[in-house]
């Protein structure tokens, strides 16, 4: 028996305080070894309920599970300010990036965390990523902070028992994924400069290591593919090309990712040893396998033992796994239920991947490869977190495909998730659609995660119709539907957003007068937008969101400092068009309730963007709440901050589409007239 009650405030079994409970972030996994040398699966968890602390956890063969970082210690890069590949492995010794200091570390069995790399002149001015060991030797990503000047990013070797790194390559911007082939003679790399992202064009290296005269040498390194981005590359030998995910295969072949026939594909080169030949590739298909690299540390793909590879691929916004056999091309699926894979490894003919689907959260999950794709059944080797909740409580994903604008005269597609409003115990009031959610992702090269997330699932059980937009230059598509938002950051994001609340509008699917629209970072910057070029949303809440473009080009960080060259325009050149498209500027239009979350410590969005936007609106008296969180950075990882954001969203929905507040939510205070 269901009760009719005001879709948006249904009582749900999913608080805020369960999103966070004993949540984690399940990163990377690696197959190395446990102290009596039998084969182990290590992976990384990071854990709200410890502040935002990553830990590492091994799993040994008999089912035993340790946690390996002690008290104190957490594995966190701030590369590029978004990290990844902060801890690699040499059999059962663990190397890891410390996150209060940023220096490199080891952890042998039974014995104690040793650094092995000097400090700074400041704190975490040196910092370390993408670590790879090679002999007695750390080949690493290395990130040089400086007071008058961008940093220097460079490739270094760290001696493995400690001590003074030395610079092996430093001739790029920007420089990632040091692979070492089986001999521990070849070295493969990746490079790019501005203005160019690793999205845009990226150059694959190849250097032979030598250690003849002692200290680690890189020689007669030179490019192999790749090639010059949008605007011109100091490096390639081609047209534009993006390459990840650079990799040997155990017979000594070089593999990678391309995206130079559209779609981020598989790439062999047919030779062993130093690459020559025509690059191959392998299972093309409209499909993606590569991701755009905003973090270090990205694995799709995997080889096993017969010489199969095992590899992740996006259609349609959902992953699926497939497995495919260089020798004849043959491509097979792998039997799962997975929709979202973040992490493939193998070992000999086992995958294991860190993965979820639309009814389980992230778990770290192993299955044996058989012939024609079929899986031998998996085995939970970290299973998802206990929820307590029925299926029926779960909203499971819709992939649509909408038309959306016409700037340029052409119509055009753009793609989303929907989630319908779901919640055995109610159903809307006789004649009433539910008001809709539109949620926009970060980046703006990013996607929409196929996955179960319980932050989304708090909205869709309290009444609330979601979509999750794949807008223009998401990726997931194909390197042309990436490219259609070049030059068109906060117009195109922004017309597909109200494409999608209107496709689902039209469709009976939701109530188009109360649509609201949130985002982070970049997502907030689309979100202002939004309230601010159209009347298409009744309210909205943008995340540490962008508010001045300008602001944003001038004041941030070395990885994304020319990104707004492709996306909007070359600065300051383009001034004009930086400001025709930041909200700030354009204040006198926006009239729509607006509530603001910063984290106080953020490196790439700084506060002074919020506080910009938040004085404009009381200045001008616009309904708007700001929730200033301190300690936290571009985005937030402490439990506490996660519920109170949570909570003060949902109370701020309430208060302005004028829907019955619960008496045990907290409200958030509204600063200004909320309109009746």
């Amino acid at each position: 028996m269901t009760d009719a009650a005001p879709a948006g405030a249904w009582a749900s079994p999913i608080s805020s305080a369960r999103v966070v409970e004993s949540s984690v972030r399940l990163g990377e996994v690696r197959i190395g070894r446990e102290p009596s040398g039998a084969e182990a699966v290590w992976w990384s968890e990071q854990r709200p309920m410890e502040g935002g602390r990553t830990q590492i956890v091994r799993r040994s063969l008999d089912g035993t599970v340790t946690d390996i970082l002690p008290d104190g210690f957490s594995a966190s890069s701030r590369v590029h300010e978004y990290g990844g590949a902060a801890w690699w492995l040499d059999g059962a010794v663990l190397y890891f990036v410390n996150d209060a200091d940023q220096q490199i570390w080891r952890i042998s069995p039974g014995v104690e965390p040793i650094v092995l790399t000097p400090p700074g002149p400041t704190a975490r001015s040196i910092r370390y990523a993408d670590g790879v060991v090679v002999g007695s030797w750390i080949l690493a990503v290395q990130e040089v902070h400086h007071e008058d000047r961008e940093p220097d990013n460079r490739l270094v070797a760290v001696p493995a028992i400690g001590g003074e790194p030395l610079v092996l390559f430093e001739a790029s911007d920007f420089v990632s994924s040091p692979r070492v082939d089986a001999t521990g003679r070849l070295l493969a790399f990746l490079s790019w400069d501005h203005p160019d992202m690793p999205w845009d064009s990226t150059s694959l290296w190849v250097g032979e290591l030598d250690t003849s005269l002692g200290p680690m040498r890189l020689l007669d390194a030179h490019v192999v593919a790749g090639g010059p981005g949008p605007s011109g590359s100091a490096h390639g030998t081609g047209s534009p090309e993006s390459i990840c995910q650079p990799r040997w295969d155990p017979v000594g072949r070089l593999w990678y990712i391309s995206d130079r026939d559209d779609w981020w594909n598989l790439v062999r080169f047919p030779s062993v040893g130093r690459p020559s030949g025509t690059p191959v590739v392998i299972a093309a298909r409209a499909a993606e396998v590569g991701e755009p690299a905003w973090v270090f540390g990205q694995s799709r793909y995997d080889f096993l033992s017969d010489g199969r590879v095992v590899f992740a691929s996006s259609t349609d916004g959902i992953d699926h796994l497939s497995v495919v056999d260089p020798a004849n091309g043959q491509v097979e699926p792998v039997s799962s239920s997975v929709t979202q894979v973040a992490h493939v490894a193998a070992t000999a003919t086992t995958v294991v991947t860190v993965a979820a689907s639309f009814t389980a959260e992230s778990s770290v999950q192993a299955a044996l490869v058989g012939r024609g794709g079929a899986s031998g059944g998996s085995q939970l080797l970290r299973a998802p977190r206990d929820l307590g909740l029925s299926s029926a409580h779960l909203s499971v994903g819709q992939p649509i495909t909408f038309p959306t604008g016409a700037a340029d005269g052409e119509r055009h597609v753009a793609h989303g998730l929907f989630y319908a409003p779901t919640n055995p115990a109610f159903r809307p009031l006789p004649g009433e659609r539910p008001p809709l959610i539109v949620m926009i992702h970060g980046g703006p090269t990013s996607a929409a995660r196929a996955e179960l997330r319980l932050a989304l699932q708090y909205w869709t059980s309290r009444g609330f119709a979601v979509v999750d937009v794949n807008y223009r230059g998401s990726t997931g598509f194909g390197r042309r539907f990436r490219d259609e938002l070049r030059g068109g950051w906060g117009v195109l994001d922004v017309e597909d957003c109200v494409a999608a609340a209107r496709f689902l509008a039209d469709a009976g699917r939701v109530d188009g007068d109360r649509v609201l629209i949130r985002g982070g970072s970049a997502g907030g910057f689309t979100t202002l937008a939004a309230l601010t070029f159209t009347d298409a949303f009744a309210a909205g809440a943008s995340y540490y969101g962008i508010a001045d473009l300008a602001l944003l080009a001038s004041d941030t960080h070395k990885f994304e400092s020319r990104y707004l060259d492709g996306l909007v325009g070359p600065w300051p050149a383009a001034a004009e068009l930086y400001a025709a498209r930041s909200p700030l500027h354009h204040i006198e239009q926006l009239d729509r309730p607006v509530i603001v979350f910063q984290g106080l410590e953020d490196r790439v969005v700084p506060p002074n963007q919020a506080e910009a936007i938040v004085a404009a609106l009381a200045a001008k008296g616009v309904p708007h709440a700001y929730v200033p969180v301190p300690g936290e950075g571009h985005g937030f990882r402490d439990a506490a901050n996660i519920r109170r954001t949570l909570d003060a969203e949902w109370s701020f929905y309430l208060q302005v589409l004028g829907i019955p507040h619960p008496d045990d939510l907290e409200r958030v205070a509204v600063v200004g007239q909320v309109p009746s």
